[in-house]
C-alpha cells in the first residue's frame, strides 16, 4: 500500500514539472506573492483534481471487466504521455481581483486534465484507487509549491526536455502495459 502511495506521489511530481498548473502557479506567486493562502488553494485544487481522477478510474475499472480496466491504464497512460509531449504557448491568465477563488477555479480547470491526473486516473484503474488519490493530491501539491517557491526561475529550468523524456517514458509503458492486457508480453 504505501509502495502505490510512493508511485503515485512520486509519478505525479516528476510529471507535474513544467506543467499549465505549476507554470501558472509560478507566475502568480511573483505577481501576488508567495504567500499561505496561494498555497492552501494550489493544495487544495491539487487534492480535489487527483480525488476526481481516482474515483473517475475506480468507476470505470468497476464497470470493465479485467482484461478491458488493464487496457483502460494503458490508454490513459497514452494520453498522459501525449499532453506532456504537446507544446503550447503558456499564457498567464490576467487577474486583476487577485482573487484566490479565482485562482482555484483557473488551477482546477488546468489540472483536470493534465497528465498528472491521467497518471492518476490510470494508478486508479490499476488498483487503489484512493491510495493512488492520496498520492497524487500530496504530489501535486509538492510540485505546485515548488512552483511557489521558484517562480519566475522555473522559467530557466529545462521543461521541455525533461516533459519529453518523461512523455517517452510514459509512452513506453502504455504501450508496454497494452500489449501485456493483451497477453502478447509477460
Amino acid at each position: 500500500m504505501a509502495a502505490a502511495f510512493l508511485l503515485a506521489l512520486t509519478a505525479v511530481f516528476a510529471v507535474s514539472l513544467g506543467g499549465r498548473d505549476q507554470l501558472l502557479m509560478a507566475r502568480l506567486s511573483d505577481r501576488v506573492g508567495k504567500g499561505g493562502g496561494l498555497l492552501v488553494v494550489g493544495a487544495l485544487a491539487a487534492t480535489v483534481s487527483a480525488m476526481a481522477m481516482a474515483a473517475a478510474g475506480l468507476a470505470l475499472t468497476i464497470a470493465l471487466p479485467g482484461p478491458a480496466a488493464d487496457m483502460l491504464v494503458a490508454i490513459a497512460l497514452l494520453f498522459a504521455a501525449f499532453e506532456l509531449a504537446w507544446q503550447r504557448p503558456a499564457r498567464l491568465p490576467e487577474e486583476p481581483t487577485r482573487s484566490l477563488f479565482a485562482s482555484f477555479i483557473v488551477l482546477l480547470a488546468r489540472q483536470l486534465g493534465d497528465a498528472a491526473r491521467f497518471c492518476v486516473f490510470a494508478f486508479a484503474a490499476g488498483g487503489s484507487a484512493w491510495i493512488a488519490g492520496a498520492g497524487g493530491a500530496v504530489g501535486g501539491t509538492a510540485a505546485l509549491a515548488l512552483g511557489i517557491a521558484l517562480g519566475s526561475e522555473l522559467d530557466r529550468w529545462p521543461l521541455r526536455p525533461i516533459r519529453l523524456a518523461l512523455a517517452a517514458l510514459l509512452a513506453g509503458t502504455a504501450v508496454w502495459t497494452g500489449l501485456a492486457a493483451r497477453g502478447i508480453v509477460g
